[in-house]
C-alpha cells in the first residue's frame, strides 16, 4: 500500500509517543520541555494530516484507522505518565478516568457500529474535545519545565477538568446520535421492504391484468374459456 503525505504524518504521531512518554519520566526541565515541543507538534499533525488528506484528495481506508488511533494513544499514554509522575493525582484522576473511559467506550460503539454498517459522523464539539484535551495535557507536560512564576500545574488541572466535563457531554452526544443512526437506519431498512412486498404485489396484480386484456382481445387461445366461447 502507497503512503501519501497525511498517513505519514499520522504514523509519526504514533512513532513520537514512546518519546514523549520517555522526556516525561526524566527528570529534568530540560527534557519536560522537549516533551513539551514534541507533544504540541504531535498534536498540530492532528489537524494537518486530516486537513491535508481532504484539499490533496487523499482520503484512504488506511488514514480513516489510524488517525483516531494515533489520538487515542497519545492522550492516553501521556494521562498514564503524567499519573505515575504524580502530576495528575489526587481528584485530578477523576477528569483522568472520564477522559480514558470514554474513550474505550466509543472505540468498542465504534466497532460495534462497523459490524453492523451504521456511521456516526464525529461533531464539531468531538473535536472541540480532543483539542481541549490536548491543550489540558500539554499544560501538564509543560509544568515539568521548572516554570515557576506562574501556576501552571494549576491551570493545566482546570483545563484537564474542562476536558473531562466537555468529554462527558461529547460521549453523551455520541450514544444520543448512535441511537438516532440506528433507529433511522432500521426504519430505512423496514420501509425499503415494506416497498419490495408492495412491489411485488403490484407485478402480480399486473400480470393478472395483462393476462385478462390478452384474453379479451384474443392472444391467448386454447384455454378451456376459449373452447367454451367457440361453442
Amino acid at each position: 500500500m502507497k503512503l501519501n503525505l497525511s498517513n505519514i504524518l499520522t504514523i509519526c504521531r504514533i512513532l513520537v509517543i514512546p518519546i514523549i512518554v520517555a522526556l516525561i519520566y526524566l527528570k529534568s526541565p530540560y527534557y519536560g520541555w522537549l516533551a513539551f515541543i514534541l507533544f504540541c507538534l504531535a498534536s498540530i499533525t492532528d489537524y494537518f494530516d486530516g486537513y491535508l488528506a481532504r484539499i490533496r484528495n487523499e482520503v484512504s481506508n488506511l488514514g480513516t484507522f489510524l488517525d483516531p488511533i494515533a489520538d487515542k494513544l497519545l492522550i492516553a499514554s501521556v494521562i498514564l505518565i503524567l499519573t505515575s509522575k504524580e502530576v495528575i493525582t489526587d481528584w485530578e484522576t477523576i477528569p483522568a478516568l472520564i477522559i480514558l473511559l470514554r474513550e474505550i467506550a466509543v472505540s468498542g460503539l465504534r466497532e460495534y457500529l462497523a459490524g453492523i454498517k451504521v456511521s456516526v459522523p464525529v461533531s464539531k464539539i468531538s473535536k472541540l474535545k480532543t483539542s481541549l484535551q490536548l491543550i489540558a495535557l500539554a499544560i501538564l507536560i509543560l509544568s515539568e519545565s521548572g516554570i515557576s512564576f506562574i501556576p501552571i500545574l494549576f491551570i493545566g488541572k482546570i483545563a484537564l477538568w474542562s476536558a473531562a466535563i466537555l468529554t462527558l457531554y461529547t460521549g453523551y452526544d455520541y450514544l444520543k446520535n448512535f441511537i438516532k443512526s440506528t433507529n433511522y437506519d432500521l426504519d430505512l431498512y423496514a420501509i425499503g421492504y415494506n416497498i419490495e412486498t408492495l412491489r411485488i404485489k403490484e407485478n402480480e396484480i399486473l400480470n393478472k391484468k395483462e393476462l385478462i386484456k390478452r384474453f379479451v382481445m384474443g392472444h391467448i387461445t386454447n384455454s378451456p374459456c376459449d373452447k367454451v366461447f367457440k361453442r
